[in-house]
Parts: structure tokens; C-alpha cells; sequence
């Protein structure tokens, strides 16, 4: 896990994620495999995880979207205290694009706009014994 204000995760979404993991599998070497702790993408079909060489854990996913939301890559930041910066965020001239939320298993995040339109978002982990 990085360090607070590190990037520690990014998802790819696409209303194509077999023709995703092809490309990115293909061209640096990218392993996928399904969530085993259930999560789907937009369409209900099975969220995939991305395992980089030189990595043991995955380190991103694939969210499929079936057509029902558009695609993105996207970047997530490990946060203290996600209220907060999405707080300094729109101070800053930033906007939430998707307001925090946690999921079931205690992973909480929100994806945001910088002030030049770049999507990006920010998380904080479960805590531990969740």
C-alpha cells in the first residue's frame, strides 16, 4: 500500500473489457481476474482485478460499464480523511464528481475534477478487522 497522498489503485472502464485486457495484456504484460469479493461493473457482469509484473496483489481493475456509463481511466489516490480532501478539493476549485461512498466491505471513495476538468479520485482503505 502507498503512502498517504500516494497513488494506490486505478480502474479502466470500458463497454469493451475483453478487448481491454487483450490490449493491455498483450502490450505490457497485465494479468486479470475476477473480484473474489463479488463487485460487478455497470453492466452486473463480474469487476476484474489487474495484477502489473513485478507485482504479488493486484494494483487495479476493470469495471465493465456495458454501454451505461462512459468510459474512463482513472487514477486513485490513498487519502487520511476522505471527507476532508474532497472538501479542500472544491476549495480549491476542484468539483465531486461521484460522492464519497463505501462499499460493503468498508473501502471508502469519491471520484473528483480538478480545476482543468481531469478526472481522478481518492480513497481510504477498510480499517482493519472489517
Amino acid at each position: 500500500m502507498p503512502g498517504i497522498n500516494g497513488i494506490g489503485w486505478f480502474e479502466i472502464a470500458t463497454d469493451q473489457p475483453a478487448a481491454a485486457e487483450r490490449f493491455y495484456g498483450t502490450v505490457f504484460g497485465w494479468r486479470f481476474g475476477d473480484d473474489e469479493g463479488g463487485a460487478t461493473g455497470a453492466d452486473g457482469s463480474t469487476y476484474r482485478m489487474i495484477t502489473t509484473p513485478g507485482d504479488e496483489r493486484p494494483s487495479g481493475g476493470l469495471f465493465p460499464t456495458g454501454g451505461k456509463v462512459p468510459n474512463y481511466a482513472v487514477f486513485y489516490i490513498l487519502v487520511a480523511d476522505l471527507d476532508a480532501t474532497c472538501k479542500a478539493a472544491e476549495a480549491a476549485g476542484g468539483k465531486v464528481l461521484v460522492a464519497p461512498q463505501t462499499t460493503p466491505d468498508g473501502l471508502a471513495f469519491a471520484q473528483l475534477l480538478d480545476p482543468s476538468g481531469n478526472q481522478f479520485a481518492v480513497f481510504t482503505p477498510p480499517t482493519r478487522g472489517e
